[in-house]
């Protein structure tokens, strides 16, 4: 297989020739929940779920498990992901990524609209397949795909709800046939929604790992064992194998959702999302880590039976092959955007250009806001670092009240923060919260014509906001807690994000954003 994106310089100074002595969890920081991976070689990739963002299902590669890069994602076309009214934390729920006699295959649900499907391709960082349905009595989440050594494909999923269970069929690959409704074949520990299911053989014996307990502090990672894929399943004696449910001061929470690969040296690992924490709020949403594993005594143990942590030790990892490091600034001379940038729901071309004004992100803003299950003018990346700056200089003039443009923290409907332009004949640069459905104006300022340069400063437990307008200094216009942004206050089951967004009615005119910076300041 081609290598997909060029070695970094400093991989090919060092030759790539030793592992890292440490490494630093999470390994993909941000909104990056339900890690699933498949191996090529020494070529490692990985997709995570995302909900109601577009496009879908982000797909990274790496050379050493540690250092990734995000080559593309698995749903780009409307014909793949349909969410229009999908609420927020609705859409596409955890995939599974396999890659089997050179084709990989991504299965996931689409949760209102369709259930269960799966794309392929030949190429992770290119085009995926339509969506291959399966037709169930009900479409229940999670599912996974286990390819057995006789030719055999099995698909297993959660099913039954919070006291649910696992559930299985056989699979036909070519035309997404199941031999049979799935059954189940193992309802976990006792633990509420027995969910992500990944099926494995390891040395002639059938390993089923499950996520139980719910995806937040009481999250664990459950296995049972069989001669057959179909059980019956005897449980770990040592169940959960992994979790910080007991463990409430760790720095790393709700660790669960794991998915195992062995290294082309023979070594395993698992991947897993976890959060971290402010307090007992988390506002960047749940993110990928990763933690060695080892099978002893015919059972897996995670991490030598301890907690995962921030430093974990690189015994046992490839060879170290860092990515050079993304640019902070992006100055929108390309013809296209990087594939950190996404949407809400859908694509949205009449809504954005990067070409009516060269060298500009221009969107149009629409009477669609992010108070509404639409398809705003909303273009943004995860925030994936708890210190971090964003900034972005907007040229925009309002000409009726309503029309704004600006920054945005969003976290989803009713939970959001904007720094704006807003304001005819004066216009002026304001700070609206929008907290559990209400917003409030915390912050006004007048600026003159021309543009303005917006910028946010995070810290684990706040944002700090600004503005310059030309030939003056950088100004504070106010703050907010990072907790009302997150999972705990707000709800649901995803990060913050941070960007650019317009709205208006009437005689809206454009907003150019001439350059976007995220600029991570260490965590």
């Amino acid at each position: 297989m081609k290598h997909l994106v060029p070695f970094a310089l400093a991989a090919l100074l060092a030759g790539g020739a030793e592992a890292a002595a440490t490494y630093r969890n999470p390994v993909i920081p941000g909104f990056h929940p339900d890690p699933s991976i498949c191996r090529v070689g020494k070529d490692y990739y990985l997709a995570t779920s995302s909900f109601e963002y577009f496009p879908g299902v982000p797909i990274f590669h790496s050379r050493d498990l540690v250092h990734w890069r995000q080559i593309g994602h698995a749903l780009t076309r409307t014909s793949q992901l349909q969410l229009a009214g999908q609420r927020a934390s609705r859409g596409i729920y955890a995939p599974t990524l396999r890659c089997e006699g050179g084709r990989f295959y991504l299965i996931t649900t689409n949760i209102d609209n369709g259930g269960n499907f799966y794309v392929t391709t030949g190429d992770p960082a290119g085009e995926w397949s339509d969506p291959v349905w399966l037709k169930e009595a009900k479409a229940w989440m999670d599912p996974s795909l286990f390819f057995d050594d006789d030719g055999k494909v099995y698909f297993t999923r959660h099913g039954g709800g919070e006291k649910g269970g696992i559930y299985q069929s056989q699979i036909d690959l070519q035309t997404g046939r199941l031999a049979e409704e799935p059954r189940p074949i193992w309802p976990g520990t006792g633990g509420v929604w027995p969910e992500g299911p990944h099926l494995y053989k390891v040395s002639g014996m059938y390993y089923l790992t499950v996520a139980e307990g719910g995806t937040s502090y009481d999250h664990a990672i459950t296995m049972a064992r069989s001669k057959s894929p179909w059980g019956p399943f005897e449980a770990d004696p040592r169940n959960p194998v992994q979790t910080h449910r007991d463990k409430p001061d760790l720095p790393l929470q709700a660790t669960g959702h794991g998915d195992l690969v062995q290294t082309d040296e023979g070594k395993w690992w698992m991947v897993m999302l976890g959060v971290r924490p402010q307090g007992r709020h988390h506002h960047l949403g749940r993110e990928t880590l990763l933690a060695p594993v080892a099978w002893k005594d015919g059972w897996l143990e995670v991490n030598n039976g301890k907690p995962l942590a921030l430093e974990m030790s690189g015994a046992g990892l490839p060879p170290a092959h860092p990515w050079s490091a993304a640019p902070v600034r992006t100055d929108f001379t390309e013809a296209r955007l990087g594939l950190e940038w996404t949407y809400l729901r859908a694509p949205i071309p009449h809504l954005l250009s990067l070409t009516e004004r060269p060298g500009m992100l221009r969107l149009k803003g629409s009477a669609d806001t992010l108070d509404d299950v639409a398809a705003p003018a909303f273009v943004a990346r995860r925030q994936q670092h708890l210190n971090m700056r964003a900034a972005a200089l907007l040229d925009f003039t309002p000409r009726a009240d309503g029309q704004t443009a600006g920054l945005v923290l969003r976290q989803n409907e009713n939970n959001h923060y904007q720094l704006r332009i807003a304001g005819t004949p004066q216009r002026h640069v304001e700070l609206v919260t929008r907290v559990k459905g209400k917003s409030r104006t915390v912050a006004t300022s007048q600026v003159p014509a021309g543009p303005v340069e917006l910028s946010i400063r995070a810290w684990p437990d706040r944002y700090e906001f600004a503005y310059r307008a030309q030939g003056s200094s950088l100004r504070t216009l106010g703050a907010a807690p990072t907790a009302a942004l997150s999972s705990e206050s707000a709800g649901g089951f995803t990060g913050v994000f941070v960007g650019m967004t317009a709205s208006g009615k009437g005689d809206m005119p454009p907003s150019d954003f001439d350059w976007f910076d995220y600029e991570p300041l260490g965590d």
